[in-house]
């Protein structure tokens, strides 16, 4: 690799001559005149610029170094020969982070393959001495060695010296590399504000925001702890006053409960002597009670004396009438046997004459039954005499019997043909089902395939479900997203397209003519505010354009295929992407092309290629004729794994309406049978009724000689079986007359029975009324002694009961005297009142009712006072502590916050002022730069609150065409190239009034058109040549022809190949001699 020209010039560390790579400067001064000139334009260099780049082993770089001018420095290559190498080189060289570059995470992927290091060294332009910074990145343990001047140092000690010169490679306002210019219209107006105070304004600029915002965030964070304190101090205050109530009244609560407490101590005592005086009364009453059940006790011997004598006479008495009533009872059981037998007797005659009244009744009966079955026979006799005259039925039964049997096999027949199909239906159905199932499984995959774009892509999404609402809008055919209506035959050749399609056309609708494009764009993009991409499919459709070469001439290198082959689309979609990524033309290999890629490069003259697992793209160098690859790894697929084949879902909506017909077929075969069995069946049942009535015609003439035959031997039966009534009633006169003998016998028993219970009964009466005698006696003894004992047992009750309440009141007296004590805290086995509780006891009522009622009066005082505690005075006491502290907290609190407010209106004064004359001179170079491109922009201040520091922001506002508004620059409503130019335009405002050493823009001017890149061409070099600029650089991979230069600027011309001359080969002064003698000639 080599520069088509380099320029040296004098530093602190390397002292060369610079030559000019420009022909028209060469043609203005002689040798001696460019030296002078070179001298001249060191001098321009500000504090920082970028004075040398040396890379060795960094990306595409084996060795170079690079000399920039002071001023614009233009750098111009092809693609791929390392551009934007010197871009990542002086991110990289100056600290910065490798994600700011957008290509790798790791910075040892910056090191040229092959090699274990590669190196970057920058040499910065500084009054004091220039700084060399060196970086050395080591690929194995992906780390940098760094030095400065000749001197190991750390990347922290170099990010340090980096800041001190203003340099900000983080700065999209100062540096913004190839894959970050996207992200510039993307910066909100707060992002952008910060990046140009960085820029552009002054030092301490930035800082005083900073400082502002964090004002701001302390003001609120005070204003609302203020507010909050004054709200708590006055709900506090508020509190408080009512509480004060509480507290006076729980003072008043508290003397009633001290009274109470006073007459709960009294009380016991008083009970005390209560119970003690009434021990001393019940302790007297025992003692009298006690004599007096004594002399009752001795009056009661002699009736006992007399009452034991009676009860000795009584005792044989007793005993002699439980001997007879023992008597009595047997023969009284014996009487009850006798007659129990009397009573069976008259129960057996009374069955005997029922035996022969049921004999007399069958007899009867037995006579009608043979007069009614005599009767019965004459009647069937008569009938059978009357059938003798009918035909015989007989051959008509045969005929019914035939057309039965011929009825029996038509059915047979039916049911078997209604079998097979039913088997037929059983079939068709699951082939049915089969083919629905397939069926839905496509449209499974269908929607996934739309939730997945739902997912990634919502505003396509959006669109999409507007598109299929309003389809009847558009006169042409337009299809929904690529991405839906791809569909890849075999998924794992999925990776091909998406790797070859990019995602914004694979998610792009798809319009047949351009006026329908336009209106859907209106609709979904400006009106809905959605980010959408479109296409217009070629008017002579491209989708069968045969490939440059037959496929089968490129199978001996691996390839199986055109990319075209791999997908299946719709005709206008398939005719785009031949037309725009000439998909019918573009090959995919396997591994073996991939294992003799150099040979496929070299004989196929192949410009895209895809192997297995990669993709070359191959280049050919205009100058050197040498064919330039590049490879890439294939990403796995993301969108178009989902395989859905139209022929088969062909296919399967054919064999659905085939199965659909057979199953309907069927039906109709199957209703027709059910119809003729149906038919079958009615004629079977009428043939069967006829042949029942035929038969029963037949078997009747039978039947009745059957029923007469079977009458005959009833009858002659019932005959035989008669009764003679005569000898069963002798029967039954002899056997009741031999019960009545019995029954005579028992009467004679009974009454003997009888006889004896009387006797002994009169016996057991006299032996009662002497035993009734004695006990009269003994009864009027008893109730002498009996009026004697309940005087007794009445005294010596009311002894025991005096007894146990003496007890009882003893005990109680003790409990008395032990609660007593305790309530007044005496000492154990004190019994005296202390003297302070006598004296206080003094002055309360004397007896019992009077303290009952005292207490009950103070108990209601006190209950009066509900809701009140301890707690509510120690809070009241508490919370006045809290007050004042507060009060004094608020106060700190509110002196601080207006300190606050003035630093905060100090240093608004000290950001706002030079702020907006900062955006003011932006504006009106922005607005100059698009009034000379015959458009218009402004810049301005926005902020939607002027105390709302961080909400502040810079907006840029652009129109391109004159029946337009002016419309905020965002990255949906510009297309790439007016937002390309917008962004070139504002970053060459900041130009003049930049104080960053240099500013970077890589590649910038690819979107823009032919018109409005040469006016921003002109622009740039207009303003990047001025002589208060700092250092520009450049990058573009082209150059419009005729374009105005400058002398100032300095265009470095970057090739790439085997031919070029190292570095240390350039002989400067040999370069100007060849130029010189061109020029002359």
């Amino acid at each position: 690799m080599a520069l088509q020209s380099k320029r040296r010039r004098t530093s602190h560390i390397l002292n060369n001559s610079q030559i000019s790579n420009s022909q028209s400067s060469l043609s203005c001064y002689s040798e001696n005149g460019l030296l002078a000139h070179e001298d001249e334009r060191r001098g321009r260099f500000v504090e920082g610029s970028i004075l040398r780049i040396t890379m060795k082993n960094f990306l595409t770089y084996d060795h170079s170094e690079v000399f920039p001018g002071p001023t614009l420095n233009m750098i111009v290559g092809a693609n791929g020969t390392g551009k934007s190498s010197i871009v990542c080189a002086i991110c990289l060289g100056l600290a910065g982070k490798t994600a700011l570059l957008g290509r790798g995470d790791k910075v040892s992927l910056y090191v040229k393959r092959g090699c274990n290091k590669g190196s970057v060294e920058i040499e910065l332009y500084r009054a004091r001495g220039n700084l060399v910074i060196n970086r050395e990145i080591l690929v194995e343990s992906n780390t940098s060695v760094w030095m400065m001047n000749g001197k190991h140092s750390s990347q922290k000690a170099v990010e340090e010296a980096v800041r001190e010169l203003e340099i900000q490679v983080g700065n999209l306002c100062q540096f913004l590399p190839q894959e970050k210019v996207g992200e510039f219209a993307k910066m909100s107006k707060i992002e952008l504000l910060e990046a140009t105070e960085k820029s552009v304004g002054p030092p301490e600029m930035y800082n005083f925001h900073c400082e502002l915002k964090t004002f701001r965030t302390k003001e609120r964070e005070l204003e609302n702890l203020c507010k909050e304190k004054a709200n708590f101090l006055e709900k506090a205050k508020q509190r408080n006053e009512r509480n004060k109530v509480d507290v006076e009244r729980y003072h008043m609560k508290r003397r009633h409960l001290d009274m109470i407490q006073m007459l709960e101590k009294k009380k016991p005592w008083m009970e005390y002597e209560t119970a003690r005086k009434e021990l001393e009364e019940v302790k007297k009453q025992r003692e009298e009670m006690k004599k007096t059940a004594k002399s009752l006790k001795e009056a009661q011997n002699p009736l006992l004396r007399k009452i034991q004598a009676i009860e000795e006479k009584l005792q044989p008495i007793e005993d002699q009438m439980k001997e007879k009533k023992v008597k009595i009872r047997e023969a009284s059981q014996k009487c009850k046997q006798k007659q129990d037998q009397l009573d069976r007797k008259y129960k057996e005659i009374d069955d005997i004459k029922q035996a022969l009244s049921l004999k007399q009744t069958e007899e009867v009966d037995r006579q009608k039954r043979i007069g009614n079955t005599k009767r019965m026979i004459q009647d069937l006799q008569k009938e059978l005499d009357n059938m003798g005259s009918q035909d015989d039925v007989t051959p008509k039964i045969e005929v019914v019997i035939a057309e039965l049997k011929k009825i029996q096999e038509d059915k047979a027949r039916l049911d078997g043909e209604r079998q097979d199909l039913r088997r037929d239906k059983v079939e068709a159905t699951g082939e049915l089902n089969l083919v629905q199932n397939r069926l839905k499984n496509l449209e499974d995959m269908m929607n996934r395939k739309e939730e997945m774009l739902h997912r990634r892509f919502r505003d396509t999404h959006t669109a999409l479900q507007w598109l299929r609402r309003h389809k009847n809008l558009f006169e042409g055919k337009v299809y929904e997203p690529m991405m839906l209506v791809i569909n890849v035959r075999d998924p794992k050749h999925a990776k091909y397209i998406e790797s070859h399609v990019p995602v914004n056309d694979l998610r792009a609708f798809v319009f047949e003519k351009q006026q329908d494009m336009e209106k859907f764009m209106s609709e979904v993009r400006d009106s809905q505010k959605l980010r959408v991409n479109s296409v217009i499919a070629p008017a002579e459709s491209c989708a069968h354009r045969p490939p440059l070469r037959p496929i089968d001439s490129l199978r001996r290198f691996g390839f199986f295929s055109y990319l075209r082959e791999l997908f299946d689309a719709p005709e206008e979609v398939m005719s785009y992407l031949c037309h725009q990524y000439k998909v019918n033309d573009v090959p995919v290999g396997t591994e073996k092309t991939k294992n003799m890629i150099e040979t496929v490069i070299r004989e196929s003259q192949l410009r895209m290629i895809y192997t297995a697992e990669e993709k070359y793209t191959v280049k050919k160098s205009a100058y050197s004729n040498k064919t330039i690859s590049s490879n890439s790894a294939l990403r796995p697929s993301q969108f178009l794994t989902m395989v859905i084949d139209p022929e088969e879902r062909q296919q399967l909506e054919e064999q659905l309406s085939a199965a659909q017909q057979r199953v309907h077929n069927v039906n109709v075969r199957m209703k027709a049978i059910e119809e003729q069995l149906a038919k079958l069946d009615r004629r079977d049942n009428e043939l069967r009724a006829e042949k029942k009535h035929l038969s029963e015609l037949k078997g009747k003439k039978r039947q009745l000689e059957q029923k007469i035959s079977t009458k005959q031997d009833s009858l002659r039966q019932m005959q035989q079986s008669g009764i003679n009534l005569q000898e069963a009633e002798e029967e039954a006169k002899a056997k009741i007359s031999h019960v009545n003998d019995q029954k005579v016998a028992i009467v004679a028993d009974i009454l003997n029975a009888m006889k004896s219970r009387a006797r002994l009964s009169m016996e057991n009466v006299s032996l009662a009324l002497e035993s009734a005698g004695l006990t009269a006696e003994k009864t009027k003894l008893e109730s002498d002694r009996r009026d004697g004992s309940t005087e007794l047992r009445r005294a010596e009750q009311a002894f025991t009961e005096l007894d146990h309440r003496k007890t009882s009141l003893l005990q109680t007296c003790k409990n008395l005297m032990r609660r007593a004590s305790e309530i007044c805290n005496m000492n154990q086995g004190e019994t005296v009142v202390p003297e302070i509780l006598r004296t206080a006891f003094s002055e309360l009522p004397d007896t019992l009712e009077e303290i009952e009622a005292m207490l009950n009066e103070e108990r209601a005082r006190a209950e009066c006072f509900t809701g009140l505690s301890e707690a509510v005075v120690e809070e009241y006491n508490k919370r006045e502590k809290e007050i004042k502290n507060m009060e004094k907290e608020l106060e700190d609190k509110t002196n601080t916050l207006n300190k606050y407010r003035q630093n905060i209106s100090e240093a608004k004064v000290r950001w706002l002022d030079p702020l907006k004359s900062l955006v003011k001179q932006i504006n009106e170079k922005f607005s100059d730069f698009f009034r000379s491109m015959h458009c218009a922009g402004e810049v301005d201040l926005y902020s939607e609150n002027e105390e709302e520091y961080d909400k502040y922001g810079i907006r840029i506002q652009v129109k391109f065409r004159s029946s337009t508004q002016l419309h905020e620059l965002t990255p949906h409503h510009q297309s790439g190239g007016e937002r390309s130019v917008s962004t070139m335009l504002y970053l060459m405002a900041l130009q003049e009034l930049n104080r960053c050493p240099f500013r970077v823009v890589d590649e910038i001017n690819q979107g823009m058109d032919p018109v409005n890149e040469r006016r921003v061409f002109d622009i740039v070099v207009k303003t990047a040549c001025n002589g208060s600029t700092s250092q520009y650089f450049f990058i573009t991979p082209k150059l419009l022809q005729n374009l105005t230069y400058a002398d100032e600027m300095t265009v470095l011309c970057v090739h790439n190949g085997p031919y070029m001359l190292p570095p240390n080969k350039w002989n400067d002064k040999a370069f100007i001699r060849r130029v010189r003698r061109r020029t002359n000639h």
